[in-house]
Parts: structure tokens; C-alpha cells; sequence
């Protein structure tokens, strides 16, 4: 009996994902739940596994197509014994696709940057972006630290159809420039929420949708000048991950009122006690770097101040607290800045979080995080100290609030009761949404993290 594979559901609001490889050829024998075609989309990269087993009769895709969730992929003869049906995944149901690798979050190179930890974990070659910031809002209450994929946007409605949304919504889409009747609403009755308009600002920007219009960045809303009357260009084609990364920082950007802080930490202490304590979290299979001690004592800093744990939901106008402390921390990546995510912080031992650390960032880079790992985040750490910067202003990881930047650390001259000593100075740095936190708040919040890096102690007595 010959049987149409279709591609089956991939994740929560994933629709279409491009093709990276086709694993398979016309005549091979497949089995079940043998990887037929790698997929590359928004959040990960994936392997499509074969529902039934048969023989492969025609490909209907090849590499670099686009293809849509429930298109068909492969015409199969099928086995005598068939072991599975075919059929796809329900939208609210998990994907069928195994996940290989993972996404671009959250946000900020101008986003969250690499996950870089003075000279003991050197970052990736390339650089970041940063979220990875998402895009779509979030009235959830545990709402996603990456960003969703973009959603392609459908058809505008008809000339002269009423438009339902909030006076607010209609604020937010002429703040984006954006025309409310070409969005499709999800709420109910077709109104339009605060986050469709996020996500076709997101498509448009990142190019998705056909039928959109783009968000020009050019002034005037021209067109780029033809370069190569000045000389030789060449064009290199953006990938998904990329383009998903552009969009979410500019959107990111574009929607929340940074402001950055800036403070130092003096962590000759505490660079004595990660030395002398290295072989123990060694011996357990992590690393006691300083982005791990980083992570604890950051998680302390979020109970202390739970504004900077929060995500603000504009279409309500209320702030969303969080009753848990999920830390994502950038990672460089040759994909990109992704941004994987240590689960409970607060509640993990220094040794724990050394060693889902070091395993996280190993498994992001090779492409073997799961979506699972890149999502759900509520702050955002990014180290850029293993390159070598200082103070930098990191762009936020939508939805969250705020994201801490840590530069690397140099041994300086201090006055310390008259004299002149050496001691080892961390910079700091702290994006904040003005919206949400004040710049008092956020002074406090550096110099309660600063004078725990100084005195660990500190901690214990406060929590």
C-alpha cells in the first residue's frame, strides 16, 4: 500500500522549518522512527523520524526548501506489518520531530552575549546575538525565556470589516507602525491581542510572511543604495536562526525603554575560593567557573528583588511575578547566541549548577539541546569576560525584565585603609525595563550582588 508522509507537528506555534539535509533516497528501506529529513527551524534543529516502515517511492522536498507543517515529505510503499499510524501531532500536543539541537533566545550582543567564563570556559567562534529575545507577549504565567517562532502572518481582513481590539493594542500597533487591520487576531472572536501584533511586527521584520508589509529600518522608508557601484560586494544569505535573532532584537529594542547600570565587584575572595574548590565540582563533571558562581549568587540577588524576576504583560497592564528562578545564560554558538536554561537556580547547589552548566553549554554547542533546554528562562546572564570586554549594555531577553552583563575581571590598584593593594575587580553591568524597575531599584540590585561577590557570607544571612 503506498502511503503519503506528511510533516508532523513540531512544537507550540512552529508552522513551517527549512530543509538542512535529506537523509534518505528513492528505494531505501525504512524502519520505524528512522530519521528521514533534518529540519532547521526558528528554535532548534531537528530530525524528522519515519511513523511507519516501507520503502522510500519518491522525495517530494530537498535541501533548502521550506516546507509547512502537514505538507507532504516522502510517498512511502508501505510494509506489510504496519507498527504506527500516521498521523500528526495535534497543535497543543508535542512535536513529533526529535529535537537535535536548540534555538537562538534570548536575546542581546546588543542581546544576551556568549557564554563566555574568564579563560576556564572559552566562548565559541562566533559571536552572538543576543535571547535571543522572543517576540511574541505573553499574558502566561510562566511565559517562555526564548522566543517563539515567528507565525506567518495570514491575509489582511477585508475592506470595511470591523476590528476588534483594545484601545491599548491600537497604541502598540501605531507605536510599531503597524496597520491593525492586516493582523489576524487570536483572541476570541477574532480580536486582536497585544501579542499578534508582536508576532507580525516579528515576521515582518524577519521577512517571513508574503503578504506582510516589511518594517523598513531605512530612513525615509527607502531602499539600501546599490553598493556595488563603489566596488566589489558580495551577498551572504542570513540564516533562519539569524534572521529569527535580527528580528527578535530589533523588536526587543524597539519596545522596551532600556536603561543600563553599572557597578564593580571586588572578587579577589571569592577567585581564591574557586581556585581552591575547582577539583571538587571537577570531580562531580562540571566546572566551578565564575558564570556558575555568577548563576548562584544572581538567583539569591532575584529573591531579594522579584521585580527583576518578573515579565510585564502590556495589554493587561499588570506585572507577572514569578514564584520560580529559571536562569538562562548565553552561550556562543557557531549557529548564533542561544541561551539554554538551569531550572531552580535558588534551589541547586554551587556544584549542581557547575555541573548542568558545563553540560548545557557542551550540549547547546553540539547542536544536541532540546527546546525544553532554551525555554521557560526568567533573567539572563551574560559573561563576555572570556573575550576580554568590560562593561557592556546587553538588550534584554524578552519577556524578561532585566539581564546582568559580566566583563572580565583585572587585577587593580585599591586604597584599602591607606594603602595601595592588588585586588581582582569584576565589572557589572545590569539592562533594565524602565517600565517595569527604577534606576534606584536597579542600583540597589547591582550593589546587593556586587557586595555579595565581596562577601559570600552575605548571602546566608539575607536568605
Amino acid at each position: 500500500m503506498t502511503r503519503e508522509m506528511k510533516l508532523p507537528a513540531l512544537g507550540e506555534n512552529i508552522e513551517n522549518a527549512e530543509v538542512i539535509a535529506v537523509l534518505v533516497s528513492e528505494g531505501d528501506v525504512l524502519t520505524l522512527d528512522q530519521p528521514v529529513i533534518e529540519l532547521e527551524t526558528d528554535k532548534a534543529t531537528a530530525e524528522v523520524p519515519a511513523p511507519f516502515a516501507g520503502t522510500v517511492r519518491k522525495i517530494h522536498v530537498a535541501k533548502g526548501d521550506q516546507v509547512k507543517v502537514g505538507q507532504v515529505i516522502l510517498t512511502v510503499d508501505e510494509a506489510a506489518e504496519v507498527t504506527q499510524p500516521t498521523t500528526a501531532a495535534p497543535p497543543d500536543q508535542p512535536a513529533a520531530a526529535e529535537v537535535v539541537a536548540a534555538p537562538t533566545s534570548a536575546g542581546p550582543g546588543d542581546v544576551p552575549q556568549k557564554e563566555a567564563v574568564e579563560d576556564d570556559m572559552p566562548a565559541a567562534s562566533e559571536p552572538a546575538v543576543q535571547s535571543a529575545p522572543a517576540l511574541a507577549a505573553s499574558t502566561a504565567p510562566s511565559p517562555p525565556a526564548a522566543p517563539p517562532p515567528p507565525v506567518a502572518a495570514t491575509a489582511p481582513m477585508a475592506t470595511g470589516a470591523p476590528v476588534a481590539a483594545s484601545p491599548s493594542v491600537r497604541r502598540l500597533a501605531r507605536e510599531l507602525g503597524i496597520t491593525v487591520s492586516a493582523v489576524r487576531g487570536t483572541g476570541k472572536d477574532g480580536r486582536i491581542r497585544a501579542e499578534d501584533i508582536k508576532n507580525h511586527a516579528r515576521s515582518s521584520l524577519a521577512g517571513t510572511p508574503a503578504d506582510s508589509p516589511a518594517v523598513s529600518a531605512v530612513p525615509g522608508g527607502g531602499s539600501l543604495p546599490d553598493f556595488s557601484r563603489w566596488g566589489k560586494i558580495d551577498r551572504q544569505p542570513l540564516s533562519r536562526v539569524r534572521r529569527n535573532i535580527a528580528a527578535n532584537l530589533s523588536f526587543a529594542w524597539r519596545t522596551i525603554p532600556h536603561v543600563s547600570q553599572f557597578d564593580r565587584a571586588d572578587v579577589t575572595a571569592l577567585q581564591t575560593f574557586r581556585q581552591r574548590y575547582s577539583r571538587k565540582v571537577e570531580s562531580a563533571g562540571g566546572k566551578l567557573t565564575m558564570t556558575a558562581i555568577v548563576v548562584k549568587l544572581t538567583a539569591a540577588a532575584l529573591r531579594t528583588f522579584p521585580r527583576f524576576n518578573s515579565s510585564f504583560d502590556e495589554e493587561r497592564q499588570e506585572l507577572i511575578l514569578k514564584n520560580y528562578i529559571h536562569m538562562g545564560v548565553a552561550v556562543d554558538t557557531e549557529r548564533g547566541l542561544l541561551v539554554p536554561v538551569i531550572r531552580d537556580a535558588d534551589r541547586k547547589s554551587l556544584v549542581e549548577i557547575g555541573v548542568e552548566l558545563s553540560t548545557l553549554a557542551e550540549r547547546t554547542r553540539q547542536r544536541k539541546a532540546s527546546l525544553d533546554d532554551l525555554q521557560g528562562g526568567s533573567f539572563t546572564i551574560s559573561n563576555l569576560g572570556g573575550l576580554g570586554t568590560t562593561y557592556f549594555t546587553p538588550i534584554i531577553n524578552w519577556p524578561e525584565v532585566a539581564i546582568l552583563g559580566v566583563g572580565r575581571s583585572r587585577r587593580e590598584a585599591v586604597e584599602i585603609d591607606g594603602e595601595l593593594v592588588a585586588r581582582t575587580i569584576l565589572p557589572l553591568s545590569v539592562s533594565y525595563d524602565h517600565r517595569v524597575i527604577d534606576g534606584a531599584d536597579a542600583a540597589r540590585f547591582l550593589r546587593w550582588l556586587a557586595e555579595a561577590m565581596e562577601n559570600p557570607l552575605l548571602m546566608a544571612l539575607e536568605n
